[in-house]
Protein backbone atom coordinates (compact mmCIF):
# COMPACT_ATOMS: atom_id res chain seq x y z
CA UNK A 1 0.00 0.00 0.00
CA UNK A 2 3.12 1.97 0.31
CA UNK A 3 2.57 3.13 -3.67
CA UNK A 4 -1.07 4.49 -2.89
CA UNK A 5 -2.11 7.91 -2.64
CA UNK A 6 -2.93 9.49 1.23
CA UNK A 7 -6.44 9.79 -0.01
CA UNK A 8 -6.45 6.02 -1.02
CA UNK A 9 -5.33 4.67 1.93
CA UNK A 10 -7.77 6.90 4.14
CA UNK A 11 -10.78 5.79 2.17
CA UNK A 12 -9.67 1.95 2.83
CA UNK A 13 -8.98 1.76 6.39
CA UNK A 14 -12.14 4.36 6.97
CA UNK A 15 -14.26 1.73 6.07
CA UNK A 16 -12.63 -0.55 9.48
CA UNK A 17 -15.02 -0.61 12.54
CA UNK A 18 -14.44 -3.11 15.03
CA UNK A 19 -12.07 -1.29 17.47
CA UNK A 20 -9.43 -3.84 18.19
CA UNK A 21 -8.45 -3.81 14.19
CA UNK A 22 -8.51 -0.24 14.63
CA UNK A 23 -6.02 -0.87 17.51
CA UNK A 24 -3.89 -3.22 15.21
CA UNK A 25 -3.54 -0.53 12.37
CA UNK A 26 -2.46 2.19 14.41
CA UNK A 27 0.61 0.42 15.26
CA UNK A 28 1.52 -0.65 11.77
CA UNK A 29 2.92 2.77 10.34
CA UNK A 30 2.19 6.74 11.50
CA UNK A 31 0.65 6.52 7.41
CA UNK A 32 -1.72 4.25 8.91
CA UNK A 33 -2.62 6.10 12.30
CA UNK A 34 -2.94 9.11 10.51
CA UNK A 35 -6.29 7.72 8.45
CA UNK A 36 -7.85 6.70 11.43
CA UNK A 37 -9.68 9.99 11.96
CA UNK A 38 -11.32 9.16 8.87
CA UNK A 39 -13.36 6.49 10.56
CA UNK A 40 -16.99 6.65 10.04
CA UNK A 41 -18.15 3.63 12.19
CA UNK A 42 -16.67 1.96 15.12
CA UNK A 43 -17.47 -1.41 17.04
CA UNK A 44 -16.60 -2.03 20.72
CA UNK A 45 -17.08 -5.93 20.96
CA UNK A 46 -18.65 -7.16 24.52
CA UNK A 47 -15.11 -8.50 25.76
CA UNK A 48 -12.96 -6.24 24.34
CA UNK A 49 -11.71 -4.71 27.29
CA UNK A 50 -12.01 -7.46 29.74
CA UNK A 51 -7.79 -7.90 30.30
CA UNK A 52 -7.26 -3.85 30.41
CA UNK A 53 -4.36 -3.49 33.30
CA UNK A 54 -2.63 -0.28 34.61
CA UNK A 55 -6.08 0.89 35.65
CA UNK A 56 -7.42 1.69 31.98
CA UNK A 57 -11.10 1.72 32.32
CA UNK A 58 -13.47 0.31 29.16
CA UNK A 59 -14.79 4.53 29.75
CA UNK A 60 -11.48 5.72 28.89
CA UNK A 61 -10.36 2.92 26.13
CA UNK A 62 -13.53 4.04 23.95
CA UNK A 63 -12.96 7.91 24.71
CA UNK A 64 -10.07 7.83 23.74
CA UNK A 65 -10.50 5.88 20.19
CA UNK A 66 -13.79 8.36 19.86
CA UNK A 67 -12.04 11.15 19.91
CA UNK A 68 -9.71 10.71 17.48
CA UNK A 69 -12.09 10.26 14.60
CA UNK A 70 -13.12 13.37 13.28
CA UNK A 71 -16.41 12.47 12.06
CA UNK A 72 -18.03 9.44 13.66
CA UNK A 73 -21.50 8.78 11.87
CA UNK A 74 -22.04 5.07 13.62
CA UNK A 75 -21.30 4.14 17.40
CA UNK A 76 -21.97 0.60 18.66
CA UNK A 77 -20.77 -0.29 22.11
CA UNK A 78 -21.38 -3.97 23.83
CA UNK A 79 -18.64 -3.90 26.25
CA UNK A 80 -19.97 -2.11 29.74
CA UNK A 81 -19.90 1.38 30.00
CA UNK A 82 -21.25 3.83 32.32
CA UNK A 83 -23.68 6.65 32.34
CA UNK A 84 -20.50 9.42 33.03
CA UNK A 85 -18.44 7.63 30.56
CA UNK A 86 -21.37 7.55 27.30
CA UNK A 87 -21.63 11.06 28.00
CA UNK A 88 -18.22 11.82 27.48
CA UNK A 89 -18.12 10.11 24.56
CA UNK A 90 -21.56 11.49 23.37
CA UNK A 91 -19.76 15.00 24.18
CA UNK A 92 -17.47 14.36 21.39
CA UNK A 93 -18.92 12.77 18.50
CA UNK A 94 -23.09 13.20 19.12
CA UNK A 95 -23.69 15.74 16.36
CA UNK A 96 -22.29 13.51 13.77
CA UNK A 97 -23.49 10.04 15.03
CA UNK A 98 -26.63 8.78 12.65
CA UNK A 99 -26.43 5.39 14.27
CA UNK A 100 -26.06 4.46 17.99
CA UNK A 101 -26.16 0.89 19.21
CA UNK A 102 -25.80 0.37 23.09
CA UNK A 103 -25.87 -2.76 25.34
CA UNK A 104 -27.03 -0.95 28.23
CA UNK A 105 -27.15 -3.88 30.29
CA UNK A 106 -29.24 -2.30 33.73
CA UNK A 107 -32.29 -4.24 33.08
CA UNK A 108 -31.32 -6.44 36.34
CA UNK A 109 -29.35 -3.21 38.02
CA UNK A 110 -31.21 -2.24 41.43
CA UNK A 111 -29.04 0.89 41.35
CA UNK A 112 -29.81 2.27 37.80
CA UNK A 113 -32.43 4.26 38.69
CA UNK A 114 -30.47 6.58 40.34
CA UNK A 115 -27.23 6.66 38.45
CA UNK A 116 -26.40 10.27 36.98
CA UNK A 117 -25.90 10.87 34.24
CA UNK A 118 -28.78 7.67 33.58
CA UNK A 119 -27.42 6.42 29.94
CA UNK A 120 -30.64 7.11 28.73
CA UNK A 121 -30.71 10.61 29.53
CA UNK A 122 -27.17 10.82 27.65
CA UNK A 123 -28.94 9.96 24.40
CA UNK A 124 -30.58 13.30 24.04
CA UNK A 125 -26.42 14.58 23.01
CA UNK A 126 -26.72 12.59 19.60
CA UNK A 127 -29.40 14.59 18.51
CA UNK A 128 -29.00 13.87 14.82
CA UNK A 129 -29.36 10.14 15.08
CA UNK A 130 -31.43 8.22 12.20
CA UNK A 131 -31.22 4.88 13.92
CA UNK A 132 -30.95 4.57 17.79
CA UNK A 133 -30.74 0.48 19.04
CA UNK A 134 -30.89 -0.78 22.51
CA UNK A 135 -30.06 -4.02 24.46
CA UNK A 136 -30.84 -4.38 27.79
CA UNK A 137 -33.28 -1.38 29.04
CA UNK A 138 -34.57 -0.45 32.16
CA UNK A 139 -37.20 2.70 31.13
CA UNK A 140 -39.37 3.42 34.27
CA UNK A 141 -39.15 7.00 34.21
CA UNK A 142 -39.43 9.12 31.22
CA UNK A 143 -36.12 9.70 29.57
CA UNK A 144 -35.24 13.18 29.35
CA UNK A 145 -35.14 13.68 25.59
CA UNK A 146 -35.37 16.83 23.30
CA UNK A 147 -36.74 15.91 20.36
CA UNK A 148 -34.66 13.38 17.76
CA UNK A 149 -36.21 14.90 14.35
CA UNK A 150 -34.04 12.51 12.18
CA UNK A 151 -34.56 9.36 14.10
CA UNK A 152 -36.49 7.12 11.45
CA UNK A 153 -35.87 3.50 13.46
CA UNK A 154 -35.55 2.67 17.04
CA UNK A 155 -35.52 -0.69 18.43
CA UNK A 156 -35.81 -1.74 22.34
CA UNK A 157 -34.30 -5.41 22.91
CA UNK A 158 -34.90 -7.43 26.39
CA UNK A 159 -36.53 -4.12 28.63
CA UNK A 160 -38.32 -3.05 31.61
CA UNK A 161 -40.84 -0.39 30.77
CA UNK A 162 -43.70 1.59 32.12
CA UNK A 163 -46.34 2.46 29.90
CA UNK A 164 -45.69 6.65 30.20
CA UNK A 165 -42.14 6.18 30.10
CA UNK A 166 -42.87 4.18 26.67
CA UNK A 167 -45.30 6.85 25.32
CA UNK A 168 -42.54 9.87 26.36
CA UNK A 169 -39.84 8.36 24.53
CA UNK A 170 -42.16 7.64 21.20
CA UNK A 171 -43.08 10.88 21.65
CA UNK A 172 -39.34 12.29 21.09
CA UNK A 173 -39.14 10.49 18.14
CA UNK A 174 -41.98 11.96 16.13
CA UNK A 175 -40.99 11.08 12.38
CA UNK A 176 -40.43 7.51 13.28
CA UNK A 177 -40.89 5.27 10.31
CA UNK A 178 -39.60 1.89 11.70
CA UNK A 179 -40.43 0.67 15.64
CA UNK A 180 -38.95 -2.71 17.46
CA UNK A 181 -40.31 -3.87 20.85
CA UNK A 182 -38.70 -7.15 21.43
CA UNK A 183 -39.17 -9.33 25.14
CA UNK A 184 -40.14 -6.16 26.87
CA UNK A 185 -41.98 -6.45 29.69
CA UNK A 186 -43.84 -4.69 32.40
CA UNK A 187 -46.68 -2.90 29.80
CA UNK A 188 -50.35 -3.12 30.31
CA UNK A 189 -51.44 -0.63 27.90
CA UNK A 190 -49.44 0.77 25.19
CA UNK A 191 -50.33 3.61 23.11
CA UNK A 192 -48.28 4.51 19.50
CA UNK A 193 -49.28 7.92 17.88
CA UNK A 194 -46.25 8.39 15.76
CA UNK A 195 -48.21 9.48 12.37
CA UNK A 196 -45.20 8.02 10.16
CA UNK A 197 -44.76 5.10 11.49
CA UNK A 198 -44.49 2.03 8.30
CA UNK A 199 -42.93 -1.09 10.18
CA UNK A 200 -43.35 -2.31 13.94
CA UNK A 201 -42.71 -4.96 15.92
CA UNK A 202 -43.75 -5.75 19.12
CA UNK A 203 -42.90 -8.47 21.65
CA UNK A 204 -44.12 -8.36 25.03
CA UNK A 205 -43.35 -10.59 28.42
CA UNK A 206 -46.34 -11.66 30.68
CA UNK A 207 -49.28 -13.02 31.14
CA UNK A 208 -50.79 -11.65 27.71
CA UNK A 209 -53.39 -9.07 28.94
CA UNK A 210 -51.72 -5.92 27.55
CA UNK A 211 -53.72 -3.93 25.17
CA UNK A 212 -52.59 -2.11 22.12
CA UNK A 213 -53.37 1.29 20.35
CA UNK A 214 -51.85 2.07 16.86
CA UNK A 215 -52.18 5.02 15.22
CA UNK A 216 -50.25 5.80 12.22
CA UNK A 217 -52.11 6.40 8.42
CA UNK A 218 -49.06 4.89 6.71
CA UNK A 219 -48.48 1.75 8.81
CA UNK A 220 -47.85 -0.99 6.04
CA UNK A 221 -46.88 -3.99 8.64
CA UNK A 222 -47.63 -4.77 12.56
CA UNK A 223 -46.45 -8.10 13.97
CA UNK A 224 -48.05 -7.87 17.72
CA UNK A 225 -47.34 -10.93 20.17
CA UNK A 226 -48.39 -10.53 23.83
CA UNK A 227 -51.65 -8.42 23.82
CA UNK A 228 -55.27 -9.14 24.88
CA UNK A 229 -56.90 -6.01 23.25
CA UNK A 230 -55.55 -4.51 19.30
CA UNK A 231 -56.66 -1.52 18.03
CA UNK A 232 -55.58 -0.14 15.18
CA UNK A 233 -57.13 3.74 13.90
CA UNK A 234 -56.29 3.29 10.22
CA UNK A 235 -55.60 0.51 7.93
CA UNK A 236 -55.77 1.58 4.40
CA UNK A 237 -52.30 0.80 3.92
CA UNK A 238 -51.59 -1.93 6.40
CA UNK A 239 -50.24 -4.48 4.11
CA UNK A 240 -48.90 -7.40 6.89
CA UNK A 241 -50.27 -8.39 10.04
CA UNK A 242 -49.25 -10.77 12.20
CA UNK A 243 -51.03 -11.54 15.71
CA UNK A 244 -49.90 -14.09 18.40
CA UNK A 245 -50.31 -14.48 21.92
CA UNK A 246 -48.56 -17.25 23.47
CA UNK A 247 -49.48 -16.87 27.13
CA UNK A 248 -53.04 -15.33 27.45
CA UNK A 249 -55.91 -14.95 25.15
CA UNK A 250 -56.91 -13.00 22.17
CA UNK A 251 -60.16 -10.88 23.38
CA UNK A 252 -60.81 -7.91 20.96
CA UNK A 253 -59.43 -6.43 17.54
CA UNK A 254 -60.64 -3.65 15.88
CA UNK A 255 -58.89 -2.65 12.60
CA UNK A 256 -61.69 -1.70 10.49
CA UNK A 257 -62.04 -3.12 6.98
CA UNK A 258 -58.10 -4.17 5.56
CA UNK A 259 -58.55 -3.20 2.07
CA UNK A 260 -54.96 -3.67 1.29
CA UNK A 261 -53.84 -6.66 3.64
CA UNK A 262 -52.02 -9.12 1.51
CA UNK A 263 -50.66 -11.70 4.51
CA UNK A 264 -51.98 -12.49 8.28
CA UNK A 265 -50.94 -14.35 10.67
CA UNK A 266 -52.86 -15.89 13.65
CA UNK A 267 -51.45 -17.81 16.27
CA UNK A 268 -51.74 -18.54 19.82
CA UNK A 269 -53.41 -20.93 22.77
CA UNK A 270 -56.75 -19.80 22.96
CA UNK A 271 -58.90 -16.95 20.82
CA UNK A 272 -62.49 -15.78 21.26
CA UNK A 273 -64.47 -16.48 18.50
CA UNK A 274 -66.11 -13.28 17.77
CA UNK A 275 -62.08 -11.99 17.44
CA UNK A 276 -61.21 -14.72 15.08
CA UNK A 277 -64.40 -14.07 12.77
CA UNK A 278 -64.06 -10.89 12.76
CA UNK A 279 -60.61 -10.23 11.57
CA UNK A 280 -61.47 -12.88 8.71
CA UNK A 281 -64.32 -10.71 7.50
CA UNK A 282 -62.11 -7.79 7.56
CA UNK A 283 -59.33 -9.79 5.42
CA UNK A 284 -61.45 -10.06 2.65
CA UNK A 285 -58.51 -9.45 0.12
CA UNK A 286 -56.38 -11.39 2.01
CA UNK A 287 -53.30 -13.22 -0.27
CA UNK A 288 -51.38 -15.29 2.57
CA UNK A 289 -53.22 -16.76 5.06
CA UNK A 290 -51.86 -18.49 8.20
CA UNK A 291 -53.49 -19.79 11.38
CA UNK A 292 -52.69 -21.87 14.00
CA UNK A 293 -54.71 -21.22 16.37
CA UNK A 294 -55.43 -24.07 19.27
CA UNK A 295 -58.84 -23.28 20.67
CA UNK A 296 -61.89 -20.76 20.81
CA UNK A 297 -63.83 -19.90 23.98
CA UNK A 298 -64.77 -16.77 25.59
CA UNK A 299 -63.69 -18.02 29.55
CA UNK A 300 -60.77 -20.43 30.63
CA UNK A 301 -62.64 -23.25 29.12
CA UNK A 302 -61.11 -24.28 26.21
CA UNK A 303 -63.41 -24.83 22.88
CA UNK A 304 -63.24 -26.00 19.85
CA UNK A 305 -63.67 -24.14 16.39
CA UNK A 306 -67.97 -24.10 15.33
CA UNK A 307 -68.03 -25.46 11.98
CA UNK A 308 -67.48 -23.45 9.01
CA UNK A 309 -68.70 -23.23 6.02
CA UNK A 310 -66.00 -24.60 3.50
CA UNK A 311 -67.76 -22.93 -0.11
CA UNK A 312 -68.27 -19.88 1.86
CA UNK A 313 -65.01 -19.46 3.36
CA UNK A 314 -63.14 -19.46 0.23
CA UNK A 315 -65.95 -17.37 -1.82
CA UNK A 316 -65.40 -14.63 0.94
CA UNK A 317 -61.24 -14.98 0.17
CA UNK A 318 -61.61 -15.00 -3.17
CA UNK A 319 -57.22 -13.92 -3.73
CA UNK A 320 -56.06 -16.28 -1.19
CA UNK A 321 -52.98 -17.61 -2.63
CA UNK A 322 -51.59 -19.33 0.46
CA UNK A 323 -53.62 -21.14 2.89
CA UNK A 324 -51.35 -22.38 6.03
CA UNK A 325 -53.88 -24.23 8.55
CA UNK A 326 -53.42 -25.69 11.60
CA UNK A 327 -55.70 -28.76 13.25
CA UNK A 328 -58.34 -26.17 14.75
CA UNK A 329 -59.36 -24.21 11.84
CA UNK A 330 -59.22 -27.49 9.48
CA UNK A 331 -61.10 -29.19 11.57
CA UNK A 332 -63.72 -26.64 11.45
CA UNK A 333 -63.90 -26.67 7.84
CA UNK A 334 -64.15 -30.59 8.18
CA UNK A 335 -67.58 -30.72 9.87
CA UNK A 336 -70.39 -32.62 8.81
CA UNK A 337 -72.34 -30.08 6.54
CA UNK A 338 -68.98 -27.92 5.35
CA UNK A 339 -68.82 -29.38 2.33
CA UNK A 340 -72.83 -29.26 1.34
CA UNK A 341 -72.68 -26.23 -0.74
CA UNK A 342 -70.07 -27.14 -3.11
CA UNK A 343 -71.18 -28.08 -6.38
CA UNK A 344 -69.48 -27.71 -9.55
CA UNK A 345 -69.59 -24.29 -10.78
CA UNK A 346 -67.48 -23.84 -7.44
CA UNK A 347 -63.69 -22.66 -7.51
CA UNK A 348 -61.16 -21.82 -5.40
CA UNK A 349 -59.30 -19.26 -8.11
CA UNK A 350 -56.25 -17.82 -6.85
CA UNK A 351 -54.99 -20.83 -4.62
CA UNK A 352 -51.39 -22.48 -5.10
CA UNK A 353 -49.92 -23.56 -2.12
CA UNK A 354 -51.59 -25.34 1.40
CA UNK A 355 -50.04 -26.54 4.12
CA UNK A 356 -52.17 -28.52 6.20
CA UNK A 357 -51.47 -29.68 9.67
CA UNK A 358 -53.56 -32.81 11.13
CA UNK A 359 -53.03 -33.65 14.75
CA UNK A 360 -55.91 -36.08 15.06
CA UNK A 361 -57.68 -38.83 13.70
CA UNK A 362 -61.52 -37.81 14.61
CA UNK A 363 -63.65 -36.97 11.61
CA UNK A 364 -61.63 -38.77 9.68
CA UNK A 365 -63.76 -39.62 6.58
CA UNK A 366 -64.74 -35.41 6.39
CA UNK A 367 -61.16 -34.49 6.87
CA UNK A 368 -60.29 -36.50 3.57
CA UNK A 369 -63.40 -35.19 1.51
CA UNK A 370 -62.03 -31.57 2.62
CA UNK A 371 -58.39 -32.27 1.15
CA UNK A 372 -60.15 -34.03 -1.75
CA UNK A 373 -61.73 -30.45 -2.53
CA UNK A 374 -59.21 -28.81 -2.09
CA UNK A 375 -57.23 -30.35 -5.02
CA UNK A 376 -60.43 -30.67 -7.66
CA UNK A 377 -61.94 -26.76 -6.69
CA UNK A 378 -58.32 -25.53 -6.68
CA UNK A 379 -57.31 -25.05 -10.38
CA UNK A 380 -54.29 -23.55 -9.78
CA UNK A 381 -52.60 -25.63 -7.08
CA UNK A 382 -48.97 -26.18 -7.04
CA UNK A 383 -48.63 -27.50 -3.53
CA UNK A 384 -50.29 -29.00 -0.84
CA UNK A 385 -47.93 -29.94 2.63
CA UNK A 386 -50.15 -32.41 4.77
CA UNK A 387 -47.68 -32.11 8.26
CA UNK A 388 -48.67 -34.80 10.91
CA UNK A 389 -48.10 -33.66 13.99
CA UNK A 390 -48.21 -35.77 17.36
CA UNK A 391 -51.20 -38.04 16.55
CA UNK A 392 -51.03 -41.42 18.63
CA UNK A 393 -49.97 -43.70 16.31
CA UNK A 394 -50.85 -46.69 19.00
CA UNK A 395 -54.77 -45.70 17.85
CA UNK A 396 -56.38 -48.46 15.32
CA UNK A 397 -58.10 -44.90 13.90
CA UNK A 398 -54.79 -43.49 13.21
CA UNK A 399 -53.49 -45.93 11.30
CA UNK A 400 -56.17 -46.48 8.79
CA UNK A 401 -56.35 -42.40 8.69
CA UNK A 402 -52.36 -42.18 7.85
CA UNK A 403 -53.36 -44.96 5.29
CA UNK A 404 -55.76 -42.78 3.61
CA UNK A 405 -53.69 -40.09 3.42
CA UNK A 406 -50.91 -42.06 1.79
CA UNK A 407 -53.12 -42.90 -1.21
CA UNK A 408 -54.12 -39.66 -1.34
CA UNK A 409 -50.95 -38.29 -1.32
CA UNK A 410 -49.87 -41.40 -4.21
CA UNK A 411 -53.29 -40.57 -5.99
CA UNK A 412 -52.33 -36.50 -6.24
CA UNK A 413 -47.99 -37.24 -6.10
CA UNK A 414 -47.43 -34.17 -8.18
CA UNK A 415 -48.32 -31.79 -6.12
CA UNK A 416 -48.79 -33.54 -2.47
CA UNK A 417 -46.41 -34.46 -0.01
CA UNK A 418 -46.33 -35.74 3.36
CA UNK A 419 -44.49 -34.37 6.55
Amino acid sequence: MESLPDAIVQSILSLMSNAKDVASCNCVSKRWKDSMPYLRSLFFSRNLFDNLTNGDTPDAAVLQMVSSVVKLEELVVYCPFSGSGLASWLSMVGSSLKNLELRLDNITEHDTITEIPSKLDCIRAAWNLESLKLWGVLMVYSPKWDVFQRLKNLEIVGARLEDHALVDALRACPNLTHLLLLGCEGLRSISIQNPYLKQCKLDFFGVGNSSLTVNSSKLESLEVQGCSLIRVCETQCLKNLSISNNAGRVYMVDFGKLVALETLSIRGVQWCWDAISKLLQMASEVKHLYMKVEFTGDSETLLPFPEIDFVDFFNSHPKLQTFDVHGAMFAAICQKNSLKNVDSRFQIPCLEKVVVTVRSPLNAEQKMSTLDSLVKFANNLKKMTIKILQMKSSHSSADDFFEEICRFRYMNRKIVSIE
